[in-house]
């Protein structure tokens, strides 16, 4: 009985720890049988370099160089576009495809300019008015976080 309990057990932990690692979480608990067991999993560290600034081409205009001087202050630009979740960017439909929107590219409110993965579910973001990029802060596959400035559409 001691080795089918065993094996139940560990069963059971094999599903919890393909759960935790199929929705993201990083720990769960469960009773089941008067058996409480309780897995947790560490978050993966991961180490994302800075984005670099991108080169804003001079016919834009005047408002691209109040852009480019935001740097660190992004976030708090008029212009910026907040990310609205966690999750990872992407600027293409598919892997190699043409980006929903490039610097100096004029864009229409509601039009989608990026998708960001979250839960293995692709949630368009649209632009939330009409503009010209003129700044992008996010490469394609790069992890995103809740407010972090997307991009800038003046």
């Amino acid at each position: 009985m001691a080795e089918a309990k065993k094996t139940i057990d560990q069963e059971l932990i094999r599903d919890l720890a393909t759960l935790l690692s199929d929705t993201g979480l990083t720990e769960i608990e469960v009773e089941q049988s008067g058996l409480r067991v309780r897995v947790v999993r560490q978050p993966a560290v991961t180490h994302v370099a800075a984005p670099m600034p991108v080169a804003i081409p001079s016919a834009i205009g005047a408002g691209a160089a109040v852009a480019a001087s935001a740097g660190n202050d992004a976030a708090t630009h008029p212009g910026a576009v907040l990310s609205p979740m966690v999750g990872t960017a992407y600027r293409a439909s598919e892997p190699g495809g043409m980006p929903f929107a490039d610097i100096g590219r004029k864009v229409k409110a509601g039009e989608t300019i990026l998708i960001i993965e979250a839960m293995k579910t692709m949630n368009q973001i649209p632009a939330p008015r009409a503009g010209t990029v003129v700044q992008i802060f996010v490469e394609d596959g790069q992890p995103v976080e809740f407010g972090e400035a997307l991009m800038v559409i003046e």
